[in-house]
């Protein structure tokens, strides 16, 4: 009973992230922008470095690493790829390079100033284990925010989906309903990070969205599935994880990369 009790957040945590992120990788796989997801993470890392080093510490790290993640969804929102002469994945791949190298730039500041980066590094290979019920209630707030913009916004992000230059076209405010989708990524996925780790979260976004696409059609059927794969994905990784003594964000991305095996082996089985 008493280890219930104990692994009973870590277990919520799990579930929550894990759905929370295959909501996300609906949207972000379809798109055709999984690179979104690993940009945001080294966002909010870079952030969590720096906090780290002016002196933040524990559970005060999320707040710099929530502003480097909104910061960078904001800039990704309000660059126009047209005028640029550049796509997403272009503009993805500068913000990347850019929160990356300030990421490892701090890191390295750690050694030369004497401080201890145990925080940042527990940040970055994350740790499911240590999850904690005020963590879950940020995850469930996070997790709501997500689902209620999603369902007032259906059809503007639907239409997006489909192709921005025709929903601008329409009349959605394409960069407004954008942006603030991108803002909610980012918040979402700064607090699941000590699921994964922020060098693994990518795969929780786009394994089990691409595990969905393979099986059905429709875009309420593939949020659902992606959904109910993350959260297996997250929920059935601690489980085996705790079972075999193995590092839960590792078996947690072993198993999402399963479910998108099985998806393609159904898939092509259901077309012979």
């Amino acid at each position: 009973m008493m280890d219930l009790v104990f692994w009973a957040p870590v277990m919520a945590g799990g579930a929550l992230a894990g759905a929370s992120s295959g909501v996300l990788g609906a949207f972000i796989v379809g798109m055709r922008i999984p690179f979104l997801g690993v940009c945001v993470a080294h966002a909010a890392l870079a952030g969590a470095v720096f906090g780290g080093l002016c002196g933040l510490e524990g559970q005060q790290l999320l707040l710099p690493a929530l502003a480097g993640a909104v910061l960078t969804a904001l800039a990704l929102g309000l660059a126009n790829p047209q005028r640029a002469r550049l796509d997403d994945n272009t503009v993805l791949s500068f913000l990347f390079s850019t929160t990356m190298g300030l990421a490892f730039l701090g890191i390295g500041l750690y050694g030369i100033l004497g401080k201890s980066d145990n925080d940042v590094r527990s940040l970055l290979w994350g740790s499911l284990n240590f999850c904690r019920w005020s963590d879950v209630r940020l995850m469930l707030a996070t997790s709501i925010a997500l689902a209620a913009y999603i369902a007032v916004f259906f059809k503007e992000l639907r239409a997006i989906l489909f192709s921005r230059a025709d929903a601008e076209a329409a009349g959605v405010r394409v960069n407004a309903v954008w942006t603030g989708f991108l803002i909610l990524t980012a918040a979402t996925l700064t607090v699941n990070f000590q699921t994964v780790g922020g060098l693994m979260i990518y795969s929780l976004i786009s394994n089990p969205a691409a595990a969905a696409f393979q099986l059905v059609r429709g875009c309420r059927r593939v949020l659902l599935l992606s959904a109910v794969f993350g959260l297996v994905s997250g929920l059935g990784g601690f489980l085996i994880a705790a079972a075999t003594d193995l590092p839960s964000g590792a078996v947690i991305v072993l198993v999402s990369s399963a479910l998108v095996g099985i998806a393609a082996v159904i898939r092509r089985l259901a077309h012979r």
